[in-house]
């Protein structure tokens, strides 16, 4: 469990997101956003990013785009998206530090969540990464498996029961967290950690 033990306190430098479902509302399952149209923000979550800012966080979103491999859309797409999405935070003078995310389909990189390539991208542009300081947040059982196996505190985030993806039961389980949305988990992040 995420706690406050010991003399030095827990030292939260990185949170890691999942973007569907944690950033923005998710697509009924097998579907995807696709544009910035079908891109929503979910409440509050500007304002949640904009304090994990203002506490010196890096915050870095981690994100399987299989509806690239799957032709559904473009990479060129996923990064409009991502554009808009900063300038819809900047509004709550909040910001995303950097997006990374897997294109290829299941079983053919090892970049596709629960694997380890995503945090590996984000370690060359970030050589300070330490799984010991880092939070991974997400929807997903391959969320939480993700963090867990670096070695990351993990934080699993509910949503609406009808867009939850198979396994969130052992998802639930198996993060040292659990909240309804991220604004909810950042503000119990913000009083376990301690910069």
């Amino acid at each position: 469990m995420l706690s406050q033990s010991g003399s030095a306190g827990y030292q939260l430098k990185t949170v890691f997101l999942d973007r569907d479902g944690v950033i923005n509302k998710k697509m009924p399952e097998r579907q995807y956003v696709r544009t910035i149209d079908e891109f929503q923000l979910l409440p509050g979550v500007a304002e949640a990013i904009a304090q994990m800012n203002r506490a010196g966080m890096r915050v870095i979103v981690l994100s399987n785009q299989r509806g690239i491999a799957l032709g559904l859309y473009s990479a060129a797409a996923v990064d409009a998206i991502h554009q808009h999405l900063q300038s819809e935070l900047r509004r709550s003078q909040a910001r995303i530090d950097a997006f990374f995310y897997c294109p290829h389909d299941k079983s053919s990189c090892n970049c596709r969540k629960p694997l380890p390539g995503l945090y590996e991208q984000a370690r060359k542009q970030f050589p300070d990464l330490s799984p010991e300081t880092s939070v991974m947040v997400g929807d997903s059982l391959s969320d939480i498996e993700f963090g867990s196996a670096l070695g990351m505190r993990t934080v699993w985030i509910a949503g609406p029961e009808q867009n939850r993806k198979r396994g969130w039961e052992t998802a639930a389980k198996a993060a040292d967290l659990s909240f309804a949305s991220l604004p909810q988990a950042v503000e119990e992040l913000m009083k376990l950690s301690s910069l």
